[in-house]
């Protein structure tokens, strides 16, 4: 699939600053909370880098097959243009936190997660952090197959299950915690994004996407 061609359809660039000012959000007052200042931090499916470009840490790795992708990153990322579980030029234990999200579900097949995982697995320093934001089908079942490239249906149920297959200690996992899309009832300003994290109530009422939190398990390299 043309991934430029994808995106451009999905994200037309006069939504791309929106988009980017929810991300400032997310990133400021929620995701910034795992991840230390001196971090390396891997991101899976970077896209248009709004996460990289937000969170504070000290080295930026993108893994991204969009062939575009170095025109939206922070010129200090290194960019990975290989497929998740082909990642052996990353050093086992190099990693600090790895960041996944709207991205497993792209996947082709269950045997490509598992290996994606393993990879994810194989580059973090010991108990080092996965992140994940993710569609939960099991609040998504009549929405989840909208997007063209959605092949891999997760429930936090079987992301968990998939998690400590490949070796990781589940942490903390929300089923739901942000809607479906940046273009679903999500608050859509700075302000009302931010009143959003800090009233969990509000999840419970418009989430669709599960998060979680989870670390290389103590053993995994024994």
């Amino acid at each position: 699939m043309d991934l430029n061609k994808l995106y451009a359809a999905r994200f037309p660039e006069q939504d791309l600053e929106k988009k980017a000012a929810i991300w400032k959000v997310l990133c400021e007052d929620f995701f910034q909370q795992f991840i230390s200042p001196t971090d390396t931090v891997l991101d899976l499916g970077a896209g248009h880098g709004e996460f990289l470009c937000h969170i504070k840490c000290g080295q930026r790795i993108a893994v991204e097959l969009n062939p575009d992708a170095g025109r939206w990153l922070p010129k200090d990322t290194r960019l990975i243009a290989k497929p998740s579980w082909e990642i052996g030029e990353l050093n086992s234990s190099s990693v600090n936190a790895a960041f996944a999200s709207n991205f497993f579900e792209h996947l082709p097949t269950k045997d490509k997660l598992m290996q994606t995982l393993s990879e994810i697995n194989r580059v973090l320093v010991p108990e080092g952090r996965l992140i994940i934001l993710q569609p939960n089908l099991a609040y998504l079942t009549d929405q989840f197959f909208d997007f063209i490239d959605h092949n891999l249906p997760l429930s936090h149920k079987s992301m968990i299950e998939a998690l400590s297959i490949s070796g990781f200690e589940l942490m903390r996992c929300t089923p739901k915690f942000l809607p479906f899309t940046t273009k679903s009832r999500m608050p859509q300003s700075p302000w009302l994004v931010r009143w959003y994290l800090r009233v969990p109530v509000a999840w419970r009422v418009l989430g669709k996407q599960m998060f979680i939190l989870a670390r290389k398990g103590r053993g995994a390299d024994k």
